[in-house]
């Protein structure tokens, strides 16, 4: 079961990361692999979207709860799909300087076996991908910070992917 966790320090506020992460709608504009979005409800405090995933001849539909708490956290929950769980948090900080710690996790599993081993190989690469995605977003709409700061080097970060028996 893929587990992944880390922080990033960018050059951006929180408010402006909270944005980018919940703009959930966007994702097919930047994100690989995400070929779709439907949204089926959304207030200011919760959204229940279907996202489209492909990869070569692979597709599937997922449906996930989008729980936002403004300005410091976005929380995914799965509801229905090829998974057997998914769970997904961002968490924005000030970090003292201008700029904002953002602490990233996921945890998922998939109920196809075979999907299971392939989300095992490739899941380091395709996560690092994925979260620079963000990043590349990111300065395309803000660019630097107020303080004039380019976008750091990635931060810290830990990961740990294991494939489920």
């Amino acid at each position: 079961m893929p587990r992944h966790n880390e922080t990033r320090a960018l050059p951006y506020t929180a408010e402006q990361m909270f944005d980018l992460v919940a703009d959930v709608g966007a994702y097919p504009q930047f994100l690989p692999w995400v070929s779709a979005i439907r949204i089926r409800s959304n207030s200011e405090t919760e959204m229940v979207a279907d996202m489209i995933v492909g990869f070569k001849a692979l597709r599937e539909t997922f449906t996930s709860r989008v729980v936002k708490e403004r300005p410091g956290h976005v929380h995914v929950d799965y509801v229905d799909g090829p998974l057997r769980h998914l769970s997904n948090d961002w968490r924005f900080r000030d970090d003292g300087k201008g700029g904002v710690l953002v602490d990233f996790e996921v945890d998922f599993a998939f109920k196809n076996r075979m999907f299971e081993m392939l989300a095992g190989q490739m899941f380091d690469r395709a996560l690092r991908k994925m979260i620079g995605a963000f990043e590349t977003r990111a300065a395309e709409l803000y660019g630097t910070s107020p303080a004039g700061r380019p976008s750091p080097p990635s931060g810290s970060s830990s990961s740990s992917a294991q494939s489920a028996a």
